[in-house]
């Protein structure tokens, strides 16, 4: 397969202020690709554009809440319009929970619905043509959540397995116009997303966060998200820890289950 190149191509990246959507503008804009970064987060939006503009590369930036079908649909309409259209879209904005079950109130699974697949549902059907008729791609920021269970975060998961139902499912629709989905299953990255997680009454938990393995960094994830996009991959999993968390879940999934909820368990005590 010829390897893709993102040279004077249109890269949308929502949550695109910080975390891994941050080290993702900044790599693509470095292989020569334009850039329009979308979040709700005006002055890091500003900051983080100028810092790309100060390197050379092209961008944009739309202040854009993904849980409005209206404000999403006007991003990609204002992107389509300045830019042309859209060739990859990276649909990375979202959110977290830790809290067990029965202390979560449902305000708390919509919302985290409505950020994590609701918000990445409304921006693939906005660009979705654009994105054909370019036969451009879309990368989904899933989480190891979305391909296998995850204690104490039974909203967070839930929107994850419900993005690898609906982009696995395009991706066997589009694969014939010779647009593409690449699944990312990033595993445990150091960002401030965790430092936002929400509890069970939709308030930020001040519980600590447990992990497997070690925390890898925003921009190594980036780096290897653009290679694998190059390579427009079906899946990439990363991490060491992430790898092998994978494959014990497909191959022993009880054993899985087991080890993983041990090491996660003392989060909800």
């Amino acid at each position: 397969m010829k390897k893709q190149t993102f040279r004077n191509k249109v890269v949308v990246v929502t949550g695109g202020a910080s975390g891994i959507g941050l080290a993702l503008c900044q790599k693509f804009g470095a292989m020569g690709a334009k850039i329009a970064m979308v979040d709700m987060d005006k002055d890091a939006l500003t900051r983080e554009q100028n810092l790309l503009a100060q390197r050379g590369i092209t961008t944009m930036e739309l202040v854009c809440d993904v849980t409005s079908q209206t404000q999403c649909r006007a991003a990609i309409d204002t992107i389509i319009h300045g830019f042309g259209g859209v060739d990859v879209l990276v649909n990375n904005a979202g959110i977290t929970q830790r809290s067990a079950f029965v202390d979560t109130h449902i305000s708390v699974y919509q919302k985290v619905m409505a950020v994590n697949f609701f918000g990445s549902l409304y921006c693939t059907k906005a660009a979705i043509n654009s994105i054909i008729q370019r036969k451009g791609m879309i990368i989904v920021n899933e989480s190891l959540a979305g391909v296998a269970p995850l204690y104490g975060r039974t909203g967070y998961s839930a929107s994850k397995h419900a993005l690898h139902g609906l982009f696995t499912s395009l991706r066997t629709e589009i694969r014939s116009t010779g647009a593409h989905v690449m699944i990312v299953a990033p595993g445990f990255i150091q960002t401030n997303l965790q430092t936002r997680a929400l509890g069970g009454d939709g308030r930020i938990t001040t519980r600590p966060q447990s992990r497997m393995g070690r925390q890898d960094t925003a921009a190594h994830a980036a780096d290897l998200i653009c290679r694998a996009a190059e390579q427009r991959k079906n899946l990439l999993v990363l991490t060491p820890v992430g790898k092998m968390a994978y494959w014990i879940s497909r191959i022993a999934p009880v054993l899985y289950e087991r080890i993983m909820a041990r090491q996660l368990r003392s989060e909800l005590i």
